[in-house]
């Protein structure tokens, strides 16, 4: 006989402890109504799937560049075709009034020192008095006879080759957030300018200069200062390079007591530290931006001092744009740094923004916040900004940079109809103001949208600075909707979650 077989049972596994969801799923009543919601739910996934709204496919979804830690700032292609290879952002800071510039309303004339219908109107500083009319006359501008005041007579010169939205909006009445909003796109501090992300999108054909340089006033910078050109978020590589024509680029020549050989001799070992530092850190974006930051300066040495040095200029040239105005200081600076903006385009600098007027000097000092004295306040700035930028306009034109480059002329909101009650100046107006484009892909001469019959709200047209941005991605070929970047748990986007591209101000 044999003996019996003991076939070996496997030894008991340890239970493993129900989860919440395990537990109810055990209650009858549970186990039914979560299968109810459950097969709901698959049915609900399934119905939104076949029409397309459950999520973007991937030719809908975002597009993120592929960067080259070591080489950020190499070019990269384009969404679509561009029509602007560069951009140029004129940034007037302060608020310039809309109803005594650009915004022509004879209605504002025929009703001056009435009510604005409607009641007592109170806005940012309080209560406002009388409809007043523009403080500057309006006349008919070159062949399109466009109607431009004498605040700003040889900006206005250049109308036949201007593209006016008279119809944007603002979601912010203080200077800070509405200075946040028309650079990064959003109220709030810590997000990425408009200049940050397109040259995160794009990098820059030029490997000597930055691919963004903001340009402060000379007589400082604006209220929210380096937000315009920080880059948040986004890498660090992509924040904008501030510097002016009175404030070069610091440290950029070579000390007389080191010598070229021992210079260049620093140099390379210290590369061979980086490149020792980043296989030991793969993925470490601070680092590759700082050394991207550092084999830039090296470059610098020769084509940032150049860059800055307006000695090549013409005489010519420096009286056009009135750098050699010894009677007006601020406009002669001013004026010097218009032409360090060309300087910069040319070299192939991928965005410049450029600023006019500064917060530090106080309200409506240094600036365009003309709350209390509007005309004597203007009639110092206006100067000032006049003459440089239409002389910057014509020499963009002359050299053939108009073509392929886009201007963007902008303030963070415009100004009321009515002057402050007690006062000689307008009060700020978010709901209804000017801004102006010119260059490559825009219409010209043309005006898009409309404010009401005394240029207090936009009532045709109306835009917004979600628009605005979209508009200018769209023309540098990117697609505001998908150029994006993961944060937080996000996709965030420049235009956040609104805007649509103004195609009308597009030419075919």
């Amino acid at each position: 006989m044999k003996p019996p077989s003991h076939t070996m049972q496997p030894s008991p596994q340890p239970s493993r402890p129900l989860s919440l969801a395990g537990h109810q799923l055990l209650q009858r009543r549970a186990f039914l109504e979560q299968g109810a919601t459950g097969l709901s739910a698959v049915a609900l996934t399934a119905l939104l799937a076949e029409h397309g709204l459950l999520s973007a496919s991937p030719a809908d979804g975002p597009l993120r560049p592929a960067i080259d830690t070591s080489r950020p700032y190499a070019p990269r292609p384009t969404h679509h075709a561009a029509r602007a290879q560069r951009v140029l952002l004129i940034f007037c800071s302060g608020a310039l009034s809309h109803v005594d510039s650009f915004d022509y309303k004879p209605e504002l004339v025929r009703k001056h020192d009435t009510p604005l219908p409607g009641g007592n109107l109170v806005t940012f500083q309080g209560e406002n008095g009388n409809l007043i009319r523009p403080l500057w006359d309006f006349k008919p501008r070159g062949e399109c006879g466009k109607q431009i005041s004498d605040l700003l007579p040889r900006i206005a010169d250049h109308a036949d080759d201007l593209c006016f939205v008279h119809s944007m909006t603002a979601r912010s009445n203080t200077h800070g957030p509405g200075e946040n909003q028309m650079s990064t796109g959003f109220t709030l501090d810590g997000f990425p300018g408009i200049g940050c992300w397109v040259t995160y999108a794009l990098g820059s054909e030029c490997q000597n200069l930055p691919a963004f340089v903001a340009i402060p006033d000379p007589r400082g910078v604006p209220q929210v200062g380096p937000n315009h050109w920080n880059s948040a978020f986004l890498p660090a590589a992509f924040q904008g390079t501030p510097f002016n024509s009175d404030k070069a680029l610091p440290h950029l020549v070579r000390p007389d007591r080191i010598s070229a050989a021992n210079d260049r001799a620093t140099r390379e070992f210290l590369q061979l530290l980086n490149e020792r530092q980043q296989a030991e850190r793969p993925g470490d974006n601070e680092l590759a931006a700082r050394i991207a930051a550092y084999e830039m300066a090296a470059r610098m040495q020769i084509a940032g001092a150049e860059v800055a040095d307006l000695g090549d200029e013409s005489q010519s040239t420096l009286t056009q744009y009135g750098a050699d105005d010894s009677r007006n200081v601020n406009k002669s600076r001013f004026a010097r740094n218009c032409i360090l903006a060309r300087r910069l385009l040319e070299r192939g600098v991928r965005f410049v923004q450029l600023f006019n007027g500064s917060y530090a000097m106080g309200e409506g000092v240094g600036n365009w916040d003309g709350h209390k004295t509007l005309r004597a306040q203007y009639e110092i700035h206006a100067p000032i900004l006049d003459q440089p930028v239409a002389a910057l306009l014509a020499d963009l034109k002359q050299r053939g940079l108009l073509r392929d480059t886009l201007v963007a002329f902008v303030t963070e909101f415009g100004r009321m109809p009515t002057f402050q009650k007690g006062a000689s100046g307008r009060d700020h107006n978010p709901h209804g103001f000017t801004v102006w484009l010119a260059g490559a892909g825009v219409r010209a001469p043309f005006s898009y949208g409309a404010t009401d019959e005394f240029g207090h709200k936009a009532v045709e047209n109306v835009s917004s600075i979600y628009e605005l941005h979209a508009t200018i991605l769209h023309l540098v070929g990117l697609n505001h909707e998908r150029l994006s970047y993961y944060h937080n748990g996000i996709e965030r986007r420049l235009t956040d979650v609104h805007g649509r591209v103004l195609h009308e101000l597009l030419t075919s």
